[in-house]
């Protein structure tokens, strides 16, 4: 008889996976887990919540802080593929602001670095920066 504990170690595919599922349940907790304490997250500079952003903590408040105090996320479709190059993921959904109801339809391409099953490094480009920008303004103002 063996003593020894068999680890399953996931994919990176699926450590990105596994945080697209807890984003898409609204699980904070369980995207914490996913993401390596020092994550980088670079995000489009037009958006109220872009620029360069280093650490778990500061993932949530300025960026998904800003995000859901603005609309409310719901994601209709993820997608990701193993390469070379990392882990890319597209997103699919729809922001609603809380102020106005207006619905905005957001496409989101991420590329992932996956190390040692946590996400080091995400690399986000939004398909409309600038009207998804324009989005949030109306939403701070509670304007169409």
């Amino acid at each position: 008889m063996s003593n020894q504990i068999e680890t399953v170690t996931e994919s990176p595919a699926d450590v990105v996976r596994g945080l697209y599922d807890a984003l898409g349940r609204g699980d904070t907790p369980g995207v914490l887990a996913k993401l390596d304490p020092e994550v980088i997250v670079d995000e489009p500079t037009q958006l109220p919540y872009g620029g360069v952003h280093q650490g778990r903590e500061v993932f949530v408040q300025s960026i998904l802080g800003a995000m859901m105090g603005y609309a409310n996320v719901a994601i209709a479709a993820a997608e990701v593929f193993e390469g070379p190059a990392g882990v890319v993921g597209t997103l699919t959904g729809t922001l609603t602001a809380h102020t106005t109801g207006e619905e905005f339809p957001l496409t989101m391409v991420e590329i992932h670095r996956v190390e040692d099953g946590t996400v080091r490094k995400i690399d986000v480009y939004t398909k409309n920066p600038h009207e998804l920008a324009a989005f949030y303004a109306r939403a701070e103002t509670g304007t169409r």
